[in-house]
């Protein structure tokens, strides 16, 4: 008599069934990609934002305008005030490649409510609402910028 091998009705029900468990635990995990990835843009552009200020200060130390405060002077066609790239579209959006391409980025300064002085503030060109959001702001005192990513967990 031949013994045939192979898996039962009942193994491979069992099988599926502990697939299908697998599969209900991680696809929450999965699904929600898209959030992490804008969560993750903001905290990219806030880095790319700190980036630039710095290298701009190292080039305005070297022209010597690091400790100019009219906000007149020019470090590579990037207006700055203390070394620092200015929160407006001649200074921190100059100094940020791609931040200024209409279809990554936008600025929002005029729309958020609690828009202070001296600050700039940007999002997604394409996201409806402005409450992920990145914002630049020079120093009262020392003009030293701070930078900060709102909401980046909940985009």
């Amino acid at each position: 008599m031949k013994r045939q091998g192979g898996f039962t009705l009942i193994e491979l029900v069992v099988v599926i069934v502990i697939l299908g468990i697998l599969a209900v635990t991680a696809a929450p995990k999965f699904l929600n990609l898209q959030s992490d990835a804008r969560a993750s843009s903001l905290q990219g552009l806030k880095g790319a934002m700190g980036g630039a200020a710095g290298i701009v200060y190292g080039k305005a130390a070297i022209d010597g305008v690091e400790t100019d405060s009219t906000g007149t002077k020019l470090v590579d066609e990037i207006k700055v005030i203390n070394g620092y790239p200015t929160p407006d579209a001649d200074g921190i959006a100059k100094a940020v490649v791609g931040l200024s391409d209409a279809n990554e980025w936008k600025d929002v300064t005029a729309t958020v409510v609690s828009a202070a002085d001296n600050t700039i503030y940007y999002t997604f060109a394409n996201n409806g609402s402005n409450t992920c959001i990145v914002s630049y702001q020079m120093g009262a005192s020392d003009a030293t910028p701070s930078i900060a990513a709102a909401n980046a967990d909940n985009c």
